[in-house]
Formats: structure tokens, C-alpha cells, sequence
């Protein structure tokens, strides 16, 4: 199951709202009763035996509604043929979760963050990332084959929310003259980083900072690294922490 039907219980409302809503007067009388209720209609699609399906996002939940033939009902859940396939899962990827990825992924591509490898890298992963985080260190160090390779760019989220020097030292990298330089030799050095905090943090980059605690806090992520990346089927996926052996090629793609 990707992740993002898993954030759609989260705090995302700002994102959800930019998924398209149908137009009142395209719905059913029966459909509107459960709008005015609280739903938002995102979406139709066909259903069979003279069912018609909707796509609506509740209390930031995705969830199917099916109205009757006769338009006066409306059945509520998922729907599943004589095969056990679930069809309601389709039109909820298509109408719900695929927009709704694609929203946090605008919004993590449009923050403030450090290159870490090729740009013309065909797979590029977020983590959210503390200069002071020995798992983010961990993660950096694992990644290096793909990164060398140019397979993966790494984009760095610079948060600081583990000491209580973090945000001067993301400060730092994030004022650097040359950030990605300035965040491999933090990393490369490991335990003994010589990274500095700035002492008085300039307006502009306390700014970019604050986007990125605010966007850490929409995703309710309390820990770094938080790893967002695109799984082969192009669904949004989350690892928190550093990666197992075994979840690297998921991440990265193959060795």
C-alpha cells in the first residue's frame, strides 16, 4: 500500500485542497446530500450494474461512494466483484491518492533543499535532514555508490530540531557559497565535522528554514531522516530512519 494512503489520516488539508473538486451542479441531488455533509467530491467513474461511482476525500481519508440506479440511493465503502477485486481501489488511486501525491511532492521539490549528486540523475529522493543527525549521516554514507554512479540525487530538507545548535548548523550549509560542497565535506567527515552554527541567522534563510519546519510539521514527521522517493509503480513512498540493506534498492533502484 503506498504511503500516501497513509498520510491522507494526516494533517495535509492544505495539500488536499489543491486536488480538483467536481463542479456542484455536475452532481446527482443524492451525491450533494453527502457533500453538504462534509465530503468533498473529487471525481466520477463507471461501476457496474447501473452503479455510479464517486471519489471523495472525507476528514482527509479517501473513500468511494456508488449511487443507485435510481438516483436516490447512495451505498458507501468499497465495492468488490465476484473475484474478491476490490474496485473501488482503482478509481481512488487514479481521483485521491495520485493527486494528493503529487501535491506533497510539489511541495517537498519546491523547498528548501541541498542538491547532493548529479541533477540529471534519473531517481531523486527527499530526506528531511538534521546536520546533527548520525542516521542521516548513515543514510548519506549508504547512498554513495548510487550517488558516485549518477544514478540518484539526493535532495537534502535541512530541518534542526535535534540540538539545540541544529538550526544554526543547517543555517550554516544552507548560507554556504557552494551548499552542496559544504554539506559533503559535513558528511564526509562524520563525528568530526568541523560545521560551525551561525551565531545570528539571517532573516532570508531563517525564512527557508521556517517553510521547512512548517512542511515537516503538515506531514506530522517527527524525526530524521524522513525518505520520501517514487516506487517503480510511481506511487509516493516514506522510510523513516536510516534503511535497511534490503530496503536500499527500493529506495535507490537497483545497484
Amino acid at each position: 500500500m503506498p504511503f500516501i494512503r497513509h498520510l491522507l489520516s494526516l494533517a495535509l488539508g492544505a495539500a488536499l485542497l489543491q486536488i480538483p473538486v467536481v463542479q456542484a451542479e455536475e452532481l446527482p441531488a443524492a451525491i450533494r446530500k453527502i457533500e453538504a455533509k462534509g465530503a468533498k467530491i473529487v471525481g466520477s467513474f463507471d461501476a457496474p450494474d447501473g452503479l455510479r461511482g464517486y471519489a471523495a476525500q472525507y476528514q482527509n481519508r479517501g473513500m468511494t461512494l456508488y449511487l443507485t440506479p435510481d438516483g436516490k440511493h447512495v451505498l458507501l465503502g468499497s465495492l468488490y466483484d465476484a473475484e474478491g477485486k476490490d474496485l473501488s481501489a482503482a478509481p481512488l488511486q487514479k481521483l485521491v491518492y495520485a493527486p494528493m501525491a503529487k501535491a506533497v511532492w510539489s511541495k517537498m521539490e519546491a523547498s528548501n533543499w541541498i542538491a547532493d549528486g548529479n541533477k540529471d540523475a534519473p531517481r531523486v529522493v527527499y530526506l528531511f535532514s538534521d546536520p546533527n543527525c548520525p542516521y542521516c549521516n548513515m543514510f548519506w554514507e549508504q547512498a554513495r555508490p548510487w550517488v558516485k554512479a549518477g544514478k540518484v540525487q539526493l535532495r537534502h530538507i535541512m530541518v534542526g530540531i535535534i540540538r539545540e545548535d541544529s538550526p544554526g548548523k543547517s543555517a550554516a550549509l544552507l548560507a554556504s557559497k557552494d551548499p552542496q560542497k559544504a554539506l559533503q565535506e559535513h558528511e564526509q567527515a562524520g563525528k568530526g565535522s568541523s560545521l560551525k552554527p551561525l551565531k545570528t541567522i539571517p532573516a532570508d534563510i531563517k525564512a527557508k528554514l521556517d517553510a521547512n519546519m512548517k512542511l515537516m510539521e503538515e506531514l506530522e514527521l517527527s524525526a530524521t531522516p524522513a525518505i520520501f522517493y517514487m516506487d517503480d509503480k510511481g506511487e509516493l513512498q516514506q522510510q523513516q530512519g536510516a534503511p535497511s540493506p534490503q530496503a536500499l534498492t527500493k529506495i535507490l533502484g537497483p545497484a
